[in-house]
């Protein structure tokens, strides 16, 4: 049972976090005006789709990511051409939609060939109806369909490129954006479930045991106070008490430990391969106010950020070994053994995996959004927009780059496993 609510915690982890941060393209997407084609958690093959209004919301196989899929954003495939036999639905002397096949089997429609049309600025069609040049208004929700899929178009104003630098760089930011906000919001959470040390004080707790190890056979408790071990006093620095138990490895060993203000004496084993007994320890704790929160929090998210960019500096710098890169693999394991020290833990975890994400994404590494912001930065100076087909180029390169480094660190993840 145990396992099957870690398994559930780490997928929920990795599912809020990932869609937090699409929900920010989603919505200043949306507020810009632009068509949001799809919304999706994973990559690669559809499980689930479902369309509400404009948009189709998916989750793919692979859980690595996601995605807000807006018109425009890369080069629309228009596949409607001059000299296509199409048919047209009609309605209110407006077209709604276009068939490109089937033709034959479809009824209420008018068949013709396409002399003119423009789907994108002055929305029109042109169609010659057995020898009868027609021309008809399109509506700007106007679908297409082939092949059994339905594509709505996209007019100028719609698409990704057609609303102003300002807004396209908000759509893109609002992702990075949104993890920023998730992560002080979670450091929020986890300083009222677990706590600030209270000042001069010299006791060590117990924040937690893990199951199953000597800790909990011998009957120690969360909030437990560790007042001696083997006679000796337990005064402030929890790296003596660790050193002990290390020390001690297949030995008993006896804790005086106060719990509701009574005293009692435990005898706690270390493990003998190990020289473990799987108990967190920390300071004694007080519940912080608003004020100190907000505070503590905002210092949590200076001196995380700090970690993440030495981490970046080291990386860059080769200060690092192979066995020091992981991917979601071991994302995924960390994710599920910090998941066993509590509720409290693993909320202080996301919150750092959130930040490092939204710092991660604002790096200028083609395909993420950092590179995305560069382009319409560069946009904004030189006053015309970069080559899309370029900048798609740029950003193919870039994923495929990517995905080649998440095969290897996979892959390095994988062996890890094995050989543990």
């Amino acid at each position: 049972m145990q396992m099957v609510q870690i398994v559930f915690l780490v997928v929920l982890v990795f599912f809020v976090l990932v869609t937090i941060h699409e929900f920010g393209h989603f919505y200043f997407a949306r507020r810009a005006g632009i068509l949001v084609r799809e919304f999706a958690i994973g990559f690669g093959p559809k499980l689930f789709s479902i369309k509400r209004g404009e948009t189709r919301y998916t989750l793919r196989l692979l859980p690595a990511g996601g995605f807000v899929r807006m018109a425009g954003e890369d080069p629309e495939v228009v596949e409607m051409q001059p000299g296509q036999t199409v048919g047209v639905r009609l309605k209110d002397g407006k077209a709604t939609r276009f068939y490109l096949d089937r033709l034959n089997e479809r009824t209420n429609i008018m068949r013709g060939e396409v002399k003119a049309l423009d789907l994108e600025r002055d929305l029109f069609v042109t169609l010659d109806v057995d020898g009868d040049i027609q021309r008809y208004d399109v509506h700007p929700q106007a679908l297409i369909v082939a092949r059994g899929q339905e594509t709505q178009i996209a007019p100028i104003d719609r698409q990704f490129g057609g609303v102003s630098t300002g807004k396209r760089a908000m759509a893109i930011f609002a992702g990075p954006m949104m993890n920023f906000i998730l992560a002080f919001m979670l450091f929020i959470v986890y300083l009222q479930m677990s706590g600030v040390p209270v000042e001069n004080s010299t006791k060590v707790i117990v924040s937690g045991t893990e199951a199953g190890m000597p800790a909990a056979q011998a009957g120690l408790h969360k909030g437990d106070w560790i007042k001696s071990v083997n006679g000796e006093e337990i005064v402030g620095d929890s790296s003596v008490l660790v050193g002990k138990i290390t020390a001690s490895a297949g030995k008993p060993m006896k804790w005086i430990v106060e719990r509701k203000g009574k005293e009692l004496e435990l005898s706690v084993t270390p493990d003998k391969a190990t020289g473990k007994v799987g108990v967190y320890l920390s300071p004694e704790m007080r519940r912080p106010g608003i004020g100190e929160t907000l505070k503590f929090a905002g210092t949590s998210m200076v001196d995380t950020t700090k970690n993440i960019f030495e981490s970046f500096r080291k990386l860059i710098f080769g200060e690092f070994k192979l066995d020091d890169l992981g991917g979601p693999v071991r994302t995924a394991q960390m994710t599920g053994e910090i998941a066993k020290q509590g509720l409290p833990q693993l909320t202080l975890w996301s919150a750092i995996l959130s930040l490092y994400l939204g710092i991660f994404n604002l790096l200028p590494i083609p395909a993420l959004d950092g590179s995305r912001l560069i382009f319409i930065g560069l946009e904004a100076v030189r006053g015309k927009p970069v080559d899309p087909n370029r900048e798609s180029m740029v950003h193919f390169i870039g994923f495929a780059m990517l995905m080649l480094l998440m095969v290897v660190v996979t892959y390095n993840d994988i062996l890890r496993l094995v050989k543990n």
